[in-house]
């Protein structure tokens, strides 16, 4: 990672995702943005606000309606020496691309024995707790870790945000980049004004304690960082928690060097827990520090369910006693 601290300004995560883009379409000609309405509305939580005077029309795209356009055109881009950053309104309306992701995205560089690569970031707003309607909120995260060829990425923080997009715009592989909409005006952390970048793969101890490993990414590392607070100010115990950024590839090292220091793990994500991104994780563990383990792993998830009505929406997301209880159950065990 390499930062440079001489102008720092306090950034929302979608100002410094802002940030990240105006900074690689100044250097890079190579980098372009299209999305449905990302020009002149500046996308529809203004990510991409501002861009479209700055920068043009040639380089900020409006398209129609058509996810499976929007990143099959990128596919298409990108294997021509463009570095395409193609917006999804909302997670749940990429399932229309999915078959480019899937059957060309990951598969260039492989079916062109190396010739070609497809450097591009598909942008997609998730999660829930902002009352959106159905599919708006849906954390399917797993369904994309399991394409080969694809790294998914999900920043917690308007810092980590800036350096992982930038990272991500420069992989020469296709990236998912996945940004909890909860995070996006909830807070402002300390962004560089320069260009930075947060290598891909590794994760972030944000606390770091002996007894209960606590494995997170996305909003709910706010969620835990606040549930564990007030745990240990409670206990006679503290918790390693760490934001996890990158889902695939995880960062075996991390997780396994915090296993080995305490014995327990908790892991909570919003997902549904069936086929969820915890078995990696789990399956990290079993590989790498199974002997250290001196409790079962403890999840802490969405229901199999899709995300219910916004009324409902709280009993569905793993909340701060869920998070306490998980805690009590690993230490105690």
């Amino acid at each position: 990672m390499t930062t440079v601290a001489a102008d720092v300004k306090k950034l929302t995560m979608i100002q410094a995702i802002t940030d990240a883009m105006r900074t690689m379409l100044d250097e890079d000609d190579s980098v372009l943005v299209l999305g449905q309405d990302v020009g002149i509305n500046g996308g529809v939580f203004r990510a991409t606000e501002g861009l479209l005077n700055e920068f043009g029309e040639d380089r900020v795209i409006d398209t129609p309606l058509a996810e499976s356009g929007i990143v099959g055109t990128s596919v298409g881009l990108a294997v021509n020496g463009f570095k395409p950053i193609a917006e999804m309104q909302f997670f749940g309306f990429i399932y229309p691309a999915f078959n480019q992701l899937m059957t060309h995205a990951t598969r260039m560089r492989q079916r062109s024995l190396g010739r070609y690569t497809v450097p591009m970031v598909i942008r997609a707003p998730y999660g829930a707790g902002v009352k959106a309607p159905e599919i708006h909120s849906d954390s399917v995260e797993a369904l994309f870790t399991h394409i080969p060829g694809l790294k998914v990425v999900t920043p917690s923080n308007g810092y980590d945000a800036k350096g992982l997009l930038i990272a991500s715009i420069e992989d020469p592989d296709p990236v998912l980049f996945i940004e909890p909409m909860r995070c996006y005006r909830t807070g402002r952390t300390e962004v560089p004004a320069e260009k930075y970048t947060i290598e891909l793969g590794k994760a972030k101890t944000v606390r770091e304690g002996d007894d209960v490993t606590v494995l997170t990414w996305g909003a709910m590392v706010n969620d835990t960082m606040k549930a564990v607070e007030q745990w240990e100010k409670e206990h006679q115990a503290t918790c390693d928690v760490i934001d996890l950024r990158t889902l695939y590839p995880l960062d075996r090292d991390t997780i396994k060097t915090s296993v080995e220091k305490t014995g327990r793990v908790v892991i909570v994500h919003e997902a549904p827990e069936t086929g969820g991104v915890s078995g990696d994780i789990l399956s990290v563990i079993n590989d790498e520090a199974l002997f250290y383990l001196k409790a079962p792993v403890q999840k802490v998830t969405g229901f199999d369910t899709p995300v219910p009505v916004y009324s409902l929406e709280n009993e569905y997301l793993p909340s701060a006693r869920k998070i306490t209880w998980a805690i009590e159950e690993a230490l105690h065990y």
